[in-house]
């Protein structure tokens, strides 16, 4: 599990606040979420953020680092459900649930701000717009599953696997982890297959015949989108214009 970070950020000086990613917050709401705040945790990379079905009193923001959300069958095999950049928020889901309904685990090194879960209804009774923040964080969380669904059930093997690669590239340039070689991408192959509900041969595959194709490059820990057009065409993407995020 996270271990505590010795020296946390302040939330006032948090440089994922001055990205233009994010909504920017009112000094009172980054006063009450540095109160609200329970410090900062830190995972290695293939370490567990939460455990599948176990009890969790911790909600999570990530800071740094990338992760993901999954679910496994009792034989092994595992769907990731999305992936997690800075920014984005974990553990709502267990309020539903008994446990937490999936895992979450760190793909690289990762940095995360901790709020304790029984401090919830204080942040819904004391700034009712951070309340709404998580709301539309969650709404957020589900329209992204909604769309690996739809990748999953419709779309073919080279669609869905261009669609997972535009959508990482925008998330990863959006929270400032763009430079001249590209978005940083610390995503397997096997990571890719898991998300999409391919075989790793099959992804190996569709992922050469993409880059045969001049679409796209990875190489070094990087993304490059070489011809993004041609990839939006076949994954059926349509590009629209992407709100600011709160960010807790």
């Amino acid at each position: 599990m996270p271990k505590p970070c010795p020296d946390p950020v302040p939330c006032a000086r948090c440089p994922l606040r001055g990205l233009p990613a994010f909504a920017p917050t009112s000094e009172a709401e980054q006063v009450f979420i540095e109160q609200f705040r329970h410090g900062m945790v830190r995972a290695e990379a293939g370490g567990e953020v939460l455990r599948e079905h176990a009890a969790s009193d911790s909600l999570y923001t990530v800071f740094s680092g990338w992760a993901f959300r999954f679910k496994t069958l009792s034989d092994g095999r595992r769907q990731i459900l999305n992936f997690l950049l800075p920014g984005d928020f974990i553990g709502l889901q267990e309020q539903f649930a008994d446990g937490a309904p999936h895992g979450v685990e760190a793909l690289t090194e990762v940095t995360l701000c901790r709020f304790p879960k029984d401090r919830l209804w204080s942040l819904y009774r004391e700034f009712p717009s951070l309340g709404y923040d998580i709301t539309w964080l969650s709404a957020r969380e589900e329209n992204m599953t909604d769309e690996t669904l739809l990748s999953v059930g419709r779309r073919s093997a080279s669609e869905r696997i261009a669609m997972l690669l535009i959508h990482l590239f925008r998330r990863a340039e959006r929270v400032g982890l763009r430079d001249d070689r590209g978005v940083v991408f610390p995503v397997s192959q096997q990571h890719v297959a898991d998300a999409l509900g391919l075989s790793l041969v099959h992804t190996n595959k569709t992922l050469r015949k993409l880059h045969k194709l001049g679409l796209h490059e990875i190489a070094d820990g990087r993304l490059r989108l070489l011809n993004p057009r041609a990839l939006q065409r076949l994954a059926d993407y349509a590009e629209r214009p992407m709100r600011a995020i709160p960010l807790l």
